[in-house]
């Protein structure tokens, strides 16, 4: 009486371990088909803020594709390309916002869509003492980041070039 018990025993858990086997790799599948779906194949949109001055450096300020913007550091200079406001940390901390408030705009977006700024700058101290201008800027909520201390930008009168990355939600 035993043996057949089990046999029944052992067949049933080896049902068992073939069922949820079986119901493991479908959803391995169906998590496939999914990711599939979700990636489309879409066009970078290019953004220039000051057309020649990035054509004669060889770059875009800008690049959107889906719902990802990323834009290049911006710095504090003229139409022309010249710096602005040199010697005055605070003054080209708020010109470098001042030109990421405008491609943001380009794109319908605002500084609480940014996730990630990435601050570059000649003189740390000189910049943590000026930074507080960040709090009029990300009025709701910080993105995330990192600061680094370079020892020189594009120009030598550049001490700080800010980065952003953006997520546009729908």
């Amino acid at each position: 009486m035993k043996k057949p018990m089990i046999k029944l025993t052992l067949i049933a858990t080896l049902l068992f371990v073939a069922f949820e086997f079986q119901s493991c790799k479908q959803k391995e599948e169906t998590k496939e088909v999914e990711q599939e779906v979700i990636v489309e194949d879409e066009k970078p949109e290019y953004f220039l803020l000051r057309p020649e001055v990035e054509k004669a450096f060889g770059y875009s300020h800008a690049v959107k594709i889906g719902n990802s913007i990323k834009i290049s550091g911006a710095v504090s200079m003229d139409d022309e390309g010249n710096p602005t406001a040199i010697d005055d940390m605070e003054q080209q901390i708020k010109n470098c916002y001042s030109d990421l408030e405008k491609i943001l705009q380009h794109y319908g977006c605002t500084f609480d869509d940014v996730v990630v700024e990435n601050i570059f700058t000649t003189n740390m101290a000189l910049m943590l003492e000026k930074s507080a201008y960040r709090a009029e800027v990300y009025q709701n909520h910080f993105p995330t980041g990192s600061w680094v201390e370079v020892s020189g930008l594009a120009f030598p009168e550049f001490m700080v070039e800010i980065e952003l990355e953006v997520h546009k939600s729908n």
